[in-house]
């Protein structure tokens, strides 16, 4: 497949990148920005999703530092995984992330904002267009849902992102970078509405980086996730828990891969008073995945209860 033809802007300044992002926002135009390019560029090459102009963050100095209790969006994650320098249920996750090459060029800021996936939507123009559009990508004829019939007002594609679960069990918080200054939010509030919007970014804005809370090093966890492939695939379902050493009362858990957005569930822990075949059960009747990636989803569903109790387990 070709690229569709795009204007590449390669700003070197925090300030520059705002910059074009304000101008391109005012102009009416499009844009996407770039990190690693793992994710976007193989959709460009299927044409989905495409935009006129693309900002990359390659030549911004210092968004790849990687600390216990700071990250930058340009950090990759095979220095996540394999550097020793980041929390160490963070550097699980990381490693859990497609192949080893791809890796040392995906990027935090790439993973955490990962575009859903859909069986209808992850395919080339020409399939996409001999079907009938979906919902997610209409081409203005307001065509439904492929996943749930009969409706076009809401976008079910799955968010298949591995570190996001890991960050909000740790307390993180992202901060968005924009034309209108720099703003912080709970990760776990980051992630909202649909399989179309994703996430809260407003129009310019992107993640520049994470920071998680003091003490976060006396906090240990566990990733578990389930793939087609143990070496390569998107996260089929995956459950992050972590609790301070030593208090399995301050236990959270996290779930990903299995909705439009991954999310905590916190009133699922505090039912199960740290009974953990409880949790499993009240995470299962929680989570409702649909029929739109590579496992069905009773099976997906049935797997978080092992997930779970494995996470918990450890």
């Amino acid at each position: 497949m070709l690229t569709p033809p795009f204007e590449l802007h390669i700003p070197s300044t925090l300030d520059e990148a705002c910059s074009m992002a304000a101008m391109l926002v005012e102009s009416g135009e499009e844009f996407d920005w770039i990190a690693g390019g793992t994710d976007l560029l193989p959709n460009y090459k299927w044409h989905i999703n495409t935009k006129p102009h693309v900002i990359s963050l390659a030549n911004v100095s210092g968004l790849d530092n990687i600390s216990t209790n700071e990250i930058g969006c340009m950090a990759r994650l095979h220095d996540l995984a394999e550097g020793g320098n980041c929390h160490p249920l963070v550097a699980l996750a990381a490693g859990k992330v497609a192949s080893s090459l791809i890796r040392r060029n995906a990027t935090l800021g790439g993973n955490l904002c990962l575009d859903t996936r859909c069986f209808w939507f992850n395919q080339t123009e020409e399939w996409r267009s001999s079907i009938d559009w979906c919902h997610k990508c209409d081409c203005n004829t307001g065509s439904d849902c492929r996943v749930i019939p009969n409706q076009n007002e809401l976008c079910v594609a799955t968010y298949q992102g591995d570190i996001a679960p890991t960050l909000m069990v740790l307390g993180a918080t992202a901060h968005l970078i924009g034309p209108n200054g720099i703003r912080k939010v709970a990760m776990d509030e980051f992630y909202q509405l649909d399989g179309m919007t994703r996430n809260i970014l407003e129009k310019g804005e992107f993640l520049l980086k994470v920071t998680l809370p003091s003490g976060v090093e006396d906090w240990i966890g566990s990733y578990q996730k389930l793939r087609v492939r143990e070496s390569w695939d998107f996260p089929e379902a995956g459950v992050a828990a972590a609790w301070k050493k030593g208090d399995r009362s301050t236990l959270r858990v996290a779930t990903t891969a299995l909705e439009s957005i991954p999310r905590m569930h916190n009133e699922e822990v505090a039912k199960s008073d740290g009974n953990i075949a409880l949790l499993s059960d009240e995470i299962f009747r929680s989570v409702k995945p649909v029929n739109n990636t590579s496992l069905p989803p009773r099976y997906r569903r049935n797997m978080v209860k092992v997930l779970v109790k494995r996470a918990c387990e450890e």
